[in-house]
Order: C-alpha cells, then sequence, then structure tokens
C-alpha cells in the first residue's frame, strides 16, 4: 500500500482526531441530558411559584375595611377621670352622646366592661389613658378628654343633671343633698360609702377644699350610686377623688 504524503496525511490524522473528540463530547453530554427532570405538571402545587389571587377571599376585608369602619362603643366614650387605691384602679368614662357615666375596674361592670391598663402621667391629666376590654374580647383605648357641655334638659318633672356632665342625671332631692353635705361636710352624706359619718382623717382632708369643690364631687358620686356601685367601691372613689383635689390646690 503506497504511503499518502506528509501533508495530507498530518491532515487526516488531524480530522481524525476531531471526529474523535467531537464523538466523546456528545457522548458524555448525553446521559445528562437524560437525568434533567421534567417540568411538573401544571396541577402540581410546589409552592416555589405563587399562585393566582383568588379575589374571592377579599370579600370581606374589602366590604369590612378596617380603615374605614366604625369603632362602635368607643366612638363616643372619653375618660374623664382615673382613681389608684391600694391594688385596685378605677376609670369614669363619658359617653359623649347620651351623657351617660361607666366606672370600670379590673372587675367587670354590669356591662361587661373591663380595665385592662391606664397610661400616662400622674399629674398631667391631658395624657391619662385607659384600655377597656368590651365583652367579646376586644379591647378598646379611651383618651382623656374634657367634658363637653351637657345640653340644656327641658324641664319635665324630672330632676336636673350633675354639673360637669360627667354623672348620669340626679334626682332635685340628690342635687340639694350635695350642695348641703358640702357645706355640713363633717356630718357626710348617702353617697360617700361610709356607713356613717366620715373618719376624723377624711374630715381633715375634705375641710382643706373648697365648698364647691366638695359640692362637685358630691354630685359625681350621687352620679356613681346611681350607676348601682357598692358601699366599699364607692368609698374608694370617693377618697380618690378627694386626695387627686387636694393635689391640684
Amino acid at each position: 500500500m503506497s504511503r499518502l504524503p506528509g501533508g495530507t496525511q498530518t491532515k487526516a490524522m488531524k480530522l481524525l482526531y476531531a471526529a474523535f473528540f467531537v464523538g466523546f463530547f456528545m457522548a458524555a453530554l448525553l446521559p445528562a441530558s437524560e437525568t434533567i427532570p421534567q417540568a411538573l405538571p401544571p396541577s402540581d402545587d410546589d409552592g416555589a411559584i405563587p399562585r393566582v389571587v383568588n379575589m374571592e377571599e377579599f370579600e370581606a376585608l374589602v366590604s369590612n375595611s378596617p380603615f374605614t369602619r366604625s369603632l362602635g362603643v368607643s366612638d363616643s366614650l372619653i375618660l374623664t377621670g382615673v382613681a389608684h387605691f391600694e391594688k385596685d384602679t378605677f376609670a369614669t368614662l363619658l359617653d359623649t352622646k347620651t351623657f351617660e357615666s361607666h366606672v370600670v375596674s379590673k372587675t367587670p361592670n354590669f356591662q361587661g366592661w373591663q380595665l385592662v391598663d391606664v397610661g400616662g402621667h400622674t399629674t398631667e391629666i391631658e395624657t391619662w389613658s385607659a384600655k377597656i376590654q368590651i365583652p367579646g374580647g376586644e379591647v378598646i383605648s379611651v383618651r382623656y378628654q374634657k367634658a363637653p357641655p351637657k345640653p340644656a334638659r327641658t324641664k319635665s318633672g324630672g330632676g336636673s343633671g350633675a354639673s360637669g356632665g360627667n354623672s348620669p342625671p340626679l334626682s332635685t332631692a340628690q342635687m340639694t343633698e350635695a350642695k348641703t353635705a358640702a357645706v355640713n361636710y363633717k356630718e357626710g352624706f348617702n353617697a360617700d360609702g361610709y356607713p356613717k359619718a366620715p373618719p376624723p382623717e377624711m374630715v381633715a382632708k375634705l375641710s382643706r377644699l373648697s365648698t364647691s369643690q366638695r359640692e362637685d364631687i358630691n354630685k359625681q358620686m350621687f352620679g356613681l350610686r346611681n350607676q348601682g356601685l357598692g358601699l366599699d367601691e364607692r368609698r374608694k372613689i370617693y377618697e380618690g377623688m378627694v386626695d387627686r383635689s387636694l393635689q391640684r390646690r
């Protein structure tokens, strides 16, 4: 057999090597391509791709938006006072629509309202706030506000309202007794929480208040009595009101 010329032989060897490497490369790629997993069927959800939003799931949020709905009971409530007695804390609330006063503490009142927490600086009444839990578990926040003027009541044989707008309507007899007891404070009155006359230390504190201050406190105490507050609770609140009035002098 005759041999190929030198140049032709070199080209043939190069083509042979090239064909060998191309074949080897394709053989190496083939197993890898066969091991690539196929895409999951569209019906399988592996969580990697977000699901299409279903607007029906948001119908409740759209129809009852938390940014536009009314908070109900808290809309008309304001905080008018906070009193601390040993381990007990009482807060007085005013419904500015009905001008009805409410007293709340850690023990639920007859409406099921319960005082959860109070905030603010003790000597800065404008910073006071209270958190109230109402039936159903919802907790509402009520801030201190000055009670608005109470609308004038038409004369219909009923009583007159208590001063300050933060007590339920009082009878004429209660208004008279509150005024009389403000002068004769040593004798006590029917809403102060004492079974008899107030003790000497309480009399000493009352003597340092003005007659108008005592009368205003007496009217508020009658309002709390009309709310159904018991003797012990009224006594604690009465003593707290007197102490706070002395601090503001």
